[in-house]
């Protein structure tokens, strides 16, 4: 595997074959069982099963993403968004796009319309949530993104991103409201509902 040291939107630009594209559509979907999310982080290929608490969390993140800004927010859950960095293809939990954002079949998603991703961490997959994909994330100046650790009970706000790390650093316990207020969500995410593993 050949390493890229530009982001797919870049390549896209320029019309050159990305490496991201061919993993993808040699480890597709036709090679892995449902149910499962395969993501490409720093050029390593990972499969997450999902798990029923994983799903709760994340339908409860949407439904308040939904409640705050209607049914026709724009917002993923394990879609592919190409993020700068040596091939990373991220399939972010939640993420909340800006209004307006567009799908292009040359680049996909932007990163840069990304203003809030949300993780549910699994066993296997931690330490890329807290470790290089949260480093994307601030290098992407996404504003705020929150990881939820359904094995400890507690969510981590992260905010401000500046110079490749966020500034702003919060834990918030299951059954406290996680304040997103002054980020592009501006809302406060109840957390009394999260499943625990």
């Amino acid at each position: 595997m050949t390493v890229v040291e530009t982001d797919r939107i870049e390549m896209a630009e320029r019309g050159d074959k990305d490496d991201l594209d061919r993993l993808f559509k040699a480890f597709g979907r036709d090679h892995f069982l449902e149910g499962f999310r395969v993501e490409i982080v720093e050029g390593a290929v990972f499969m997450t099963p999902q798990r029923s608490t994983h799903w709760h969390i994340i339908r409860r993140i949407t439904r308040a993403l939904e409640d705050r800004f209607g049914m026709d927010v724009q917002t993923l859950s394990d879609v592919r968004i190409d993020f700068p960095g040596e091939q990373n293809a991220f399939c972010p939990d939640v993420a909340k796009l800006r209004d307006g954002a567009k799908w292009s079949l040359k680049r996909g998603w932007d990163y840069r319309d990304v203003e809030f991703i949300a993780e549910v961490i699994s066993r296997g997959t931690a330490l890329n949530d807290y470790g290089p994909k949260k480093a994307t994330y601030a290098e992407a100046e996404v504003p705020a993104y929150l990881i939820v650790d359904p094995y400890k009970g507690e969510c981590h706000l992260y905010t401000q991103p500046k110079e490749g790390n966020y500034a702003s650093d919060l834990t918030f316990a299951f059954g406290y409201d996680v304040d997103l207020t002054g980020t592009p969500v501006d809302m406060l995410l109840r957390t009394d509902g999260f499943p625990r593993d």
